[in-house]
């Protein structure tokens, strides 16, 4: 099988389910180039209506200034010349979805791969926003046991939240899931578990290779060799991605989470977890304020996610120009072409 597919695929789950590992297997395809986060897709798109009407030359430059050199958005790990980038935003179509795609066609073209995507936890949450730009996209969802990845995402030393946001957090992310895969379908969502990956690699990647038409390249059941010159030392919580494929980090949310705080992860969690094929260890009841204030956690980001939806539906109103990409699909197996915004 030789795939044509050139899909944009996007890695999403739970902060701390080994998506950093599904990143570097992903890129280690002879196909498929992710990078690491880069972190200006989401910014980008809440930023559109600073950029104006795209159609305007001087307003794509704007856009790709602040894409190759705006604070925060982490294209220098892309390893790009930002004024190549540049030239092919301002040359390409005026649409927001075309300037992001067109700095990840460059990405792969330099990486010798046809096609791209790209990896972000949170990307959860913002499908409805990479729809829109990326209409023809597939979705990876990895998904880890709660209690592993609740444990270890709450003693990040970058997370400013506790364990009851944490574990609010995995369940916003395995319930989005489920939602995505009654909408979008088996042919652009895809479901897989941590501990499947690690524990058969070959055999997870194979399945996930049929999800994206691709044949199965056994360089990414060695992804260590890509990580160890990818993911720098100072990213502690990325180095078991410099080890071969292991899977001991399995269950150890048993050692790692006080006597308390796995009591309400697991009783919070617990539907979700037996759906998901996780067995329960029994735990004790928790107390009821522990409970209550993962209900209140709950609750005040019920709220504050409402009243962003309201926000981007009354932005919406506002957009200047039309932001799905105009360079997905079959149109990316060859050079960004300048192309006249009128057309």
């Amino acid at each position: 099988m030789t795939s044509q597919s050139h899909r944009p695929v996007f890695v999403l789950g739970c902060p701390r389910s080994g998506t950093t590992l599904l990143q570097q297997m992903l890129h280690s395809h002879r196909r498929l180039a992710v990078p690491s986060e880069t972190r200006f897709v989401h910014v980008a798109y809440a930023r559109r209506l600073g950029f104006g009407d795209l159609r305007e030359k001087p307003n794509r430059r704007a856009l790709a200034e602040w894409i190759t050199a705006g604070e925060g958005t982490k294209f220098d790990v892309l390893g790009l010349d930002p004024g190549a980038v540049a030239g092919d935003i301002v040359h390409g179509p005026p649409t927001l979805g075309s300037a992001l795609a067109a700095v990840f066609r460059r990405y792969a073209r330099e990486h010798g791969k046809a096609r791209w995507g790209d990896k972000r936890p949170s990307y959860f949450r913002k499908v409805p926003m990479l729809l829109r730009m990326f209409p023809d996209a597939q979705f990876v969802h990895l998904v880890r046991d709660g209690r592993d990845a609740v444990s270890s995402l709450a003693r990040m030393p970058w997370y400013d939240g506790d364990v009851y946001s944490a574990a609010l957090t995995w369940r916003e992310a395995v319930d989005t899931g489920s939602r995505l895969a009654r909408r979008l379908g088996p042919g652009r969502y895809f479901e897989m578990r941590y501990e499947d990956l690690v524990a058969e690699p070959e055999r997870s990647l194979v399945a996930l290779c049929g999800f994206l038409g691709e044949e199965y390249d056994e360089a990414m059941a060695e992804p260590h060799h890509h990580a160890r010159r990818t993911v720098p030392a100072e990213r502690r919580w990325h180095l078991r991605t410099h080890e071969a494929v292991n899977d001991r980090n399995v269950g150890a949310w048993a050692v790692r989470m006080r006597p308390w705080e796995a009591d309400l992860v697991e009783h919070v969690l617990a539907d979700r977890l037996r759906r998901h094929g996780y067995a329960l260890a029994g735990r004790d009841r928790p107390e009821a304020a522990h409970v209550a204030r993962f209900r209140r956690t709950a609750a005040h980001r019920w709220r504050a996610q409402r009243a962003r939806a309201i926000r981007d539906r009354a932005a919406r109103l506002r957009e200047p120009n039309p932001v799905g990409s105009l360079l997905t699909g079959p149109a990316t197996r060859s050079e960004i072409l300048p192309i006249s915004p009128d057309q």
